[in-house]
């Protein structure tokens, strides 16, 4: 989802060295922009998101830590999608699909 959407960081890899750069920007732009305007209000709204950006934007840019967000809430909208269930649903299930409890 995040490939797609361009919401991944460029890789220049050689031997030992993996350098990440700027984001891939494939996709739409319209769509990518509107996800990192929804990642901020997200953000200012809940207190998980916010807690997330707080660390993310401690040791990165907040541009990046925006970004960031922004492909987390993207791909809980696609598994919102895939699953047909709500948010509060998807919530419930957390990061940890798949697993047995």
């Amino acid at each position: 989802m995040g490939s797609y959407l361009g919401l991944i960081p460029a890789e220049e890899s050689s031997g030992d060295k993996r350098r990440l750069g700027h984001i891939s920007k494939q996709g739409s732009t319209l769509l990518r922009w509107l996800l990192v305007e929804a990642a901020v209000q997200a953000q200012r709204y809940d207190a998980s998101w916010h807690r997330q950006y707080l660390r993310l934007s401690i040791s990165k840019h907040h541009g990046v830590a925006k970004v960031a967000i922004a492909h987390k809430l993207a791909v809980r909208l696609y598994w919102m999608l895939r699953s047909g269930e709500d948010y509060s649903k998807v919530m419930e299930r957390g990061s940890h699909v798949g697993q047995s409890v």
